[in-house]
Formats: C-alpha cells, sequence, structure tokens
C-alpha cells in the first residue's frame, strides 16, 4: 500500500502537485515498488499523509486510472492493475536485483528440509485458541509499552519447562524473550563486549552461527568434533567464548560426553571465558531421557543458554528466549531495553497460552514419537537405495547424513537436488577447517510413508550422477 511509499511533492517545482503525485507512483508502480494488485491507499489518507488537499490527491488517482496504471473498486478502494497498459516499460530497481542471493522465503517446506516441524500433525485447533485468547487479552490491555525482557508470564513458562525438561532451575528474571536464536546471540555478543574476542565454534558447526560471530567482530577458531562431541582445543590462547551444541550436535548429532562437560565449564571457570549453549533441539532426543542443559551443571554462572521455538512450533514465529547467569540479569535488561527489546506481545501471549494449557509439553511427546518413526522409515528407504559406496549415519539429532567419498562436489549434488525438490542440505560449508566432510543433511520431520520411497529413488540418481565413475 502507499502507506509504506509516499511520492516527493515540491511546492516549488513548476510541474503541479497532481502531475508530481501522478509521475511518483506511476514510476514506483513500473519499478514495482508497488506491486501489481496491490491494494492502494485511499486518496482521503494519502493526501493527510502528504499534507495537500483531497482533491489534489484525487486528480491524481483519477489520472493513474484513466492511463491503465491502477483500478477503482468502488467502495473497495484502488488497486494497482494486474495488467499494465500496452507500451509501459517496467524497471526492477537496484534494491531489488540480489533476490538470488535469499531463499524464496514465502516457498513451502522441501522434502527433507531441515529445522522445520512436521507440518501434518501440528495441533492446529489449540494453537488457534491459543491466538484467539491472545488477540482479545490484548484488544483490551492499555496501551502501552511492554517490558523489553519479554511478558512475564511467558518467561515463568519458560522457566518452568527448563526446569521440568532440561533440568535447568532459573529464575524469570534471567529469562529474556528473543526474536529467535540469532536474537539472543545478538543479545549476548552486544551485551558483553566480545567484538575483537576470539571464540571456539564447532567445527562442523551451524554455518550461519559461525558467521554472524564473524560479522559481529569475533574471529572463529575451529574446534574438532568426535564421538564424544566438541574438542575445544584449550592451546589456543587468548579464546574468551565457546559457542556449542552440547544436547544434540548440529550436524552430526551426538551428545556432549560428561567427561567433556565437566573440561569445558572447568575452562570457563579458570580463564574467565564465557559459554553460549546452542540448546539445538535438545528437548527433542528421540532416544531416550534428554540430557539435562549444560547451564543446570554450570555452578560458576559462565553459560548463556539459548532455546527457540522454530522446531517444535513454528520458526514464523521468530521467537527463542535466553537465559544469563543470575550475576548478569540486571546488566542485561538495561541492554535490552535499550537495542533489543521483545517482539510482538500477541505472539508471546499465545505461545503462553499454548504452553500453560499443557499443550506444549502434549504436542513434544507426539513429536518425539513420530519423529523416531519417520526417521527409522527414511533410512530403511535410504538403505535399500542409495550406493553402498555411501555411508549414511542416523544416531541422534533429527536427520539423517549422507557422507561421500573427498573427491565428490556435495554443494553441486544438494543444488541440484533442491532444484528437483528435495530440500537436502551439503555438509562441506559446515566445516571451517581446511579437509571438511563431503556429504548431505536430510531432515526427518516431513518425510510421509506413501513418498518416502520415491522421494529417496529421486535422491540416489542425483548422487549417482555426480558419484559414480
Amino acid at each position: 500500500m502507499t502507506g509504506a511509499f509516499l511520492p516527493l511533492v515540491n511546492r516549488e517545482h513548476k510541474v503541479s502537485i497532481t502531475q508530481q503525485i501522478f509521475i511518483g507512483m506511476r514510476t514506483a508502480i513500473l519499478s514495482g515498488t508497488l506491486e501489481k494488485g496491490s491494494r492502494l491507499s485511499s486518496w482521503q489518507d494519502l493526501s493527510v499523509q502528504l499534507g495537500v488537499s483531497r482533491g489534489t490527491v484525487k486528480r491524481a488517482y483519477d489520472l493513474l486510472k484513466d492511463h491503465g496504471f491502477i483500478v477503482t473498486k468502488g467502495r473497495g478502494g484502488s488497486w494497482v492493475s494486474t495488467a499494465l497498459p500496452v507500451g509501459a516499460i517496467e524497471t526492477t530497481p537496484q534494491a531489488r536485483a540480489p533476490r538470488g542471493l535469499f531463499y524464496d522465503f514465502e516457498e513451502g517446506p522441501q522434502y527433507f528440509q531441515l529445522g522445520v516441524p512436521a507440518q501434518d500433525q501440528f495441533p492446529s485447533k489449540a494453537w488457534h485458541g491459543a491466538w484467539r485468547r491472545a488477540i482479545a487479552a490484548e484488544s483490551s490491555r492499555p496501551q502501552i509499552y511492554p517490558d523489553p525482557r519479554g511478558l512475564l508470564s511467558l518467561r515463568r513458562e519458560v522457566a518452568g519447562y527448563l526446569a521440568t525438561a532440561r533440568s535447568y532451575s532459573c529464575h524469570p528474571s534471567q529469562v529474556f524473550i528473543t526474536s529467535g536464536f540469532a536474537g539472543a546471540l545478538g543479545i549476548v555478543l552486544g551485551a558483553m563486549g566480545f567484538r575483537g574476542s576470539r571464540a571456539f565454534v564447532e567445527d562442523p558447526g551451524f554455518p550461519r552461527t559461525r558467521h554472524a560471530l564473524q560479522q559481529a567482530g569475533v574471529e572463529t577458531i575451529a574446534a574438532p568434533v568426535d564421538r564424544e562431541g566438541v574438542r575445544l582445543p584449550f592451546g589456543e590462547e587468548g579464546a574468551q567464548l565457546a559457542v556449542i551444541t552440547p544436547g544434540q550436535q548440529a550436524p552430526l548429532g551426538m551428545p556432549l560426553s560428561a567427561t567433556r562437560r565437566a573440561e569445558i565449564l572447568h575452562w570457563a571457570n579458570e580463564t574467565d571465558a564465557w559459554i553460549i549453549e546452542d540448546d539445538y533441539a535438545g528437548e527433542l532426543q528421540l532416544s531416550g531421557r534428554a540430557l539435562p542443559a549444560l547451564a543446570a551443571d554450570d555452578r560458576f554462572g559462565r553459560v548463556f543458554h539459548i532455546g527457540s521455538f522454530s522446531k517444535t512450533l513454528n520458526p514464523g514465529l521468530r521467537l527463542g528466549f535466553l537465559v544469563v547467569p543470575l550475576a548478569l540479569a540486571d546488566m542485561f535488561g538495561a541492554f535490552v531495553g535499550h537495542l533489543a527489546p521483545a517482539g510482538s506481545v500477541v505472539a508471546q501471549q499465545a505461545v503462553q497460552n499454548f504452553m500453560s494449557g499443557g499443550h506444549f509439553y502434549r504436542h513434544l511427546r507426539r513429536m518425539k514419537a513420530l519423529y523416531a518413526r519417520r526417521k527409522a522409515l527414511l533410512v530403511e528407504n535410504l538403505c535399500r537405495e542409495i550406493h553402498p559406496g555411501i555411508r549414511c549415519e542416523y544416531e541422534g539429532a533429527l536427520s539423517v547424513r549422507l557422507f561421500f567419498p573427498r573427491s565428490a562436489d556435495d554443494v553441486a549434488i544438494a543444488a541440484e537436488a533442491q532444484r528437483a525438490g528435495l530440500g537436502v542440505l551439503p555438509l562441506s560449508p559446515w566445516y571451517q577447517s581446511h579437509g571438511p566432510g563431503k556429504g548431505l543433511l536430510l531432515g526427518i520431520a516431513n518425510v510421509r510413508d506413501r513418498t518416502v520411497r520415491g522421494k529417496c529413488e529421486m535422491l540416489s540418481q542425483v548422487i549417482s550422477s555426480h558419484t559414480s565413475g
């Protein structure tokens, strides 16, 4: 709508204001700034925003209509034409050019896509009810600034959930509601002033975490991963931070061993360093009881615990939480109050409603059983379809990993698979070291009984075309 676009009006210009509005909006339509089929502000509203008379804007709208750039629908308002006039040359502004650098975020999840929950088994009725109650509560709530740390009721629910599901006792004053994992990471890096410092990162580890640290001015040091989880190279001097996934290592899936947990906590205490615990799907351990959060074992106050609702509820929420050591709660409260306050109160209230009604715990229990079945189904079909020379690993995590010979180009294989609608990811970009493993990562959440065999056949054909011979 034009609420996001205001044509410039120059009262000193010789061209009439009506013509200026007409030209400005025509240019915006041709460039795509005002998209085809989008609704425009009424000429009455736009006149107020521009500070000109209603008649001036109405004449500009009439010109746009006469030239075929907009259509009117009576009381339904005015809209940008879906078919522009013959001879009109559409242009693409430079600001829209780098679209190829990003995913098409409006597409549904692909088969084998990582990081998204099951689309077909979500408790929609309970979820919709939680949102209806949240919207009703917001409409009757005083219109004041909310607590920048997040709704107290939700922070209490998160604290209770952590105590129950992750064996981590914390006070709601330590809990901050964030814009997902990335928002929580940014808060820690900013509040602690880590720019210019060095940090251990898992190798392999989540690429976006590594890139976020580097963009924040933090030098990353690759820490290798083995069957016990990450092994920090303690001989490296000057590291002030470690960012790790102790619950389920991302992407390889193993939990951090008790020995390694103790070693890392001891290192942080002895060297005055800090640990960021990315509790990556820690609550969705598919076999046995999930290990306690690393922060639950922290007697020194050195661990920042980060969780997210992306993999359990909906990544579109952009909702997560950060738990800080008690001694830092006031400092972080001041930081988020100035620079990173919690987001939508309605979304927070909806999640709180969902949790307080017992739906969240019930949903987790059902998803663990569902994902275990779907992983077994996927592994069975992969073992039947994939060439014996391709190693398949599936212990831990919400993924299955396929490992290729080092000569294989896993990035090219993944790109071809994605073009076929298979949302696999290449393994090599998860490595910082120069000798990365090659392979694919397959998500299990949206595997289906009726389609999994055909999808595995498609993937096998793509892999074979790149690795055979």
